[in-house]
């Protein structure tokens, strides 16, 4: 069992002359607590703008779906079952569903506050799930798991990783360097490495390319681009929801897309069935997204670009989202685990 690693003792004067000639000048005079900035991402080129340079990187993605999109899917499907824990706390006596969804829920925040990708999120929530499915961690560790989870992501998506007393200063310096380091190695080592699970963002990027590819006009790609960035949304509330486990990454991201176009009032949606669901499972799915969305709409709007955000309000899919949950009755008796 994880338990919380021995508090930090004093330096000793070798120790301290150590840290010391370790660090700079800077360092050395820099207080130990202060407030966190994202990291600025400075470009060589500063004639280029990012709007001239988005374009062709968007061509090129598109052209490698096109070659490569169809077999990817295939490879990474077949990987769901291996990388998706349905029931991570059943071996939890101190970590309960509701201490889950406030680590997560604090998590997505941090990865913004970073500018971290939506690949790094959700890579960081399979690792903790994962980690979770295999050892018992005791409560008072449960926060250094999450910022550990996020730090093994980051080193796998992120050109630049944050450092480590970044991570720890967020957690407000109650756990020291070699305790985050030493959990990085028994997550590592409890999932034998494995690392590479398919994620609720890698299916997001493939259903869009799908939706893109059979675009017969502009605004068709608008409307692609409009519903990942919802769907991106949806899928953050139901990753903090435990009830959620159940469901495949592919599952989730088709029916997010789905319900997006739902809230966006979309003349041509997504066809779920290229997912390869029946329909039975597409629409329990859904029904309970919409309930999800719908109990946390005050929410929402806040992780959503603000161009989308405008967007829903503007068409009233909030209200509407409210008022037909009213009369929305689902087949099972189930009730959401989290209200962020």
């Amino acid at each position: 069992m994880v338990t919380q690693p021995p508090g930090r003792g004093p330096l000793s004067p070798a120790g301290k002359r150590q840290r010391a000639a370790g660090a700079t000048p800077e360092e050395r005079t820099r207080p130990l607590c202060r407030s966190l900035r994202a990291p600025v991402k400075k470009s060589r080129r500063s004639g280029l703008s990012s709007a001239g340079s988005a374009e062709p990187a968007a061509r090129l993605e598109l052209q490698a779906f096109r070659d490569y999109g169809a077999s990817w899917y295939r490879f990474r499907k077949g990987l769901e079952g291996k990388f998706h824990p349905r029931d991570p706390l059943a071996r939890q006596p101190q970590v309960t569903a509701e201490a889950r969804c406030k680590l997560i829920s604090w998590l997505i925040p941090v990865h913004r506050h970073f500018g971290f990708s939506f690949e790094s999120l959700c890579l960081a929530v399979n690792t903790l799930d994962r980690f979770l499915a295999t050892t018992p961690v005791a409560a008072d560790c449960f926060q250094l798991l999450g910022v550990t989870a996020l730090f093994i992501a980051c080193k796998q998506v992120e050109v630049h990783p944050p450092r480590v007393k970044q991570l720890l200063a967020l957690c407000c310096d109650v756990f020291s360097r070699q305790q985050l380091c030493n959990l990085e190695c028994i997550v590592l080592s409890k999932l034998h490495f494995d690392l590479g699970a398919p994620t609720i963002n890698f299916f997001l990027e493939h259903f869009t390319h799908v939706r893109v590819e059979a675009c017969r006009c502009q605004a068709d790609a608008t409307e692609a681009s409009d519903a990942k960035a919802v769907a991106k949304g949806v899928t953050e509330l139901s990753m903090a929801d435990y009830a959620f486990n159940r469901y495949a990454p592919s599952l989730l991201a088709v029916c997010s897309l789905g319900l997006a176009d739902q809230m966006l009032g979309h003349q041509t949606p997504l066809d779920l069935h290229i997912s390869g669901y029946p329909e039975e499972v597409l629409q329990d799915c859904t029904d309970k997204l919409h309930l999800l969305v719908s109990l946390n709409g005050d929410s929402l709007p806040h992780v959503l670009p603000l161009e989308i955000s405008e967007k829903c309000l503007r068409l009233g899919s909030w209200d509407n989202l409210t008022k037909e949950t009213m009369r929305w009755k689902p087949t099972h008796a189930t009730q959401s685990n989290c209200e962020l």
